[in-house]
């Protein structure tokens, strides 16, 4: 596997353990026995994991990129395993679950979505990812979906930064 490749999935792999760290730590308000929330705008609030997992999304595209769907599967399946390790006991089955639906939802959606737009491929399949991450997550960790539209909106604003300042290499398309 290129250095390349195995660096974007150190980077991806990176942001779930980031995320648990932050949904426990990082927050303008910490809710008992919940996340911790910050701003996310729209008057809206989110666990702050939210963002790294924002990130994860663009992240995971880039391994898909530039090392292929199978890379791309490696990394998700290193994110779980992540996942596993990193949640709180409590959490574990929500953390897990909706990690590897929304990273393999946004997987099945870039492929199709790269032929016609990688910067629209990036950000859509980015959006579906988020919707199906913080609905499995919030519904199976909190048995609510009160943050959910701060979860995708925090979502899309990380994964507008990380898109950004990503530099996605062109390819032709075939």
């Amino acid at each position: 596997m290129q250095p390349k490749v195995i660096a974007l999935i150190a980077a991806f792999a990176a942001t779930v353990p980031l995320a648990h760290w932050m949904t426990g730590n990082i927050g303008t308000a910490c809710v008992t026995d919940g996340p911790c929330l910050l701003p996310v705008g729209f008057s809206l609030g989110a666990p702050s994991g939210a963002l790294a997992i924002g990130a994860s999304f663009v992240l995971r595209d880039a391994v898909h990129e530039v090392g292929g769907a199978r890379a791309a599967l490696v990394a998700i399946a290193i994110g779980g395993i992540l996942s596993a390790m990193f949640a709180a006991p409590a959490l574990i089955f929500a953390s897990v679950l909706a990690f590897v639906l929304a990273e393999l939802a946004d997987f099945a959606s870039y492929a199709p979505l790269r032929k016609h737009s990688l910067m629209l491929a990036v950000f859509l399949s980015g959006v579906a990812g988020s919707i199906i991450d913080s609905a499995v997550f919030l519904w199976f960790a909190f048995g609510s979906l009160e943050f959910i539209v701060g979860q995708v909106v925090g979502k899309a604003w990380m994964s507008l930064l990380v898109l950004a300042f990503l530099p996605f290499k062109q390819r032709a398309v075939k």
